[in-house]
């Protein structure tokens, strides 16, 4: 089995549905026909794709926000395994954010991306791994693409997800307007933040965002010198300030301008860990992994360099 592809079908307010068709028979007239597998629930995506690799899925095609992107890189970053082999994934990005689309410089166009699967012409990008506990209290592990983070980010996204299951979406909108809302009602966190070897350091924090990619939360150039195959993330640190100026602050993360605050600290890291301070229970920030928020800190991330390979 050459090709196998996992489509979310409600992705992008149901554009993945639209559009999927002709994207699959413009792969069928390059590789024949392949079984395709559609999502029913969150997170479903990874266990579908490992499921497809372990049966012989040389590629598999993910149509979908970045969440399915990520779910499906999972997938196959699971199914690998220690071999050291590296799986490879075609990206058929059709959501609201699309942030790891921006980060790849892919097309918006579903058929221009087919396009580049079909050539089979790959990069090598780094993937993150990180260690969380989930809503349940259990420790668990997952691998991402593109940005993880935690604070601000969390709660977001839970709100941009249960808008998205309601059909309303709208793109940078969405994103912004939420982000802005869940600000006003947002409880600063105490954490330590530990990058590599070097000293730890106790922050009150906004959001932290550990970055493969340079974009999130539907265009927000969160971390601009960030390089998705450098083998070490850009960590994010946006410290507590007052909400007025934060809010007066959002835009500048459209166009990387916030890093010339002086409370945003950047460092640079292979393996990062973030704990919370007591009291514990008022500081166990919500996580962001690409656009879904399945648990919360502590967390560790690790950098897993060049471990997969993407149609670019």
């Amino acid at each position: 089995m050459k090709l196998a592809a996992v489509v979310n079908p409600i992705a992008g307010a149901g554009r993945a549905a639209r559009e999927w068709p002709a994207a699959e028979a413009a792969l069928a007239a390059r590789f024949g026909a392949f079984p395709v597998l559609r999502t029913q629930a969150p997170e479903q995506a990874s266990r579908l794709a490992e499921e497809l690799s372990r049966k012989g899925a040389e590629i598999v095609v993910a149509c979908g926000g970045d969440g399915t992107l990520s779910e499906v890189a999972d997938g196959l970053m699971r199914a690998a395994g220690e071999s050291g082999a590296r799986p490879r994934l075609g990206a058929l990005p059709v959501g609201t954010g699309s942030d790891f689309a921006r980060t790849l410089g892919l097309s918006a166009d579903i058929l221009v991306n087919a396009a580049r699967i079909a050539a089979e012409e790959w990069r090598a990008v780094d993937v993150g791994r990180l260690l969380f506990v989930d809503d349940d209290g259990r420790e668990r592990a997952r691998f991402f693409l593109n940005i993880a983070s935690l604070g601000l980010s969390g709660p977001t996204d839970r709100a941009v997800n249960a808008a998205k299951r309601k059909g309303l979406v709208g793109g940078k909108l969405v994103f912004l307007f939420h982000s802005v809302r869940e600000l006003l009602r947002y409880r600063f966190q105490n954490v330590r933040i530990s990058v590599d070897d070097q000293p730890s350091f106790e922050a009150c924090v906004a959001l932290v965002a550990v970055a493969n990619g340079r974009f999130f939360g539907g265009g927000m150039m969160i971390a601009p010198d960030a390089a998705i195959d450098d083998g070490a993330f850009d960590v994010v640190v946006l410290r507590a300030s007052g909400k007025v100026a934060l809010l007066r602050q959002i835009n500048l993360l459209y166009r990387g301008a916030h890093v010339g605050l002086d409370i945003v600290t950047i460092v640079r890291g292979r393996k990062v860990t973030v704990m919370p301070l007591a009291p514990l229970s008022e500081n166990v920030a919500l996580l962001d992994i690409d656009g879904d928020s399945p648990g919360r800190i502590p967390a560790t991330f690790e950098i897993r360099p060049r471990a997969l390979m993407v149609a670019v």
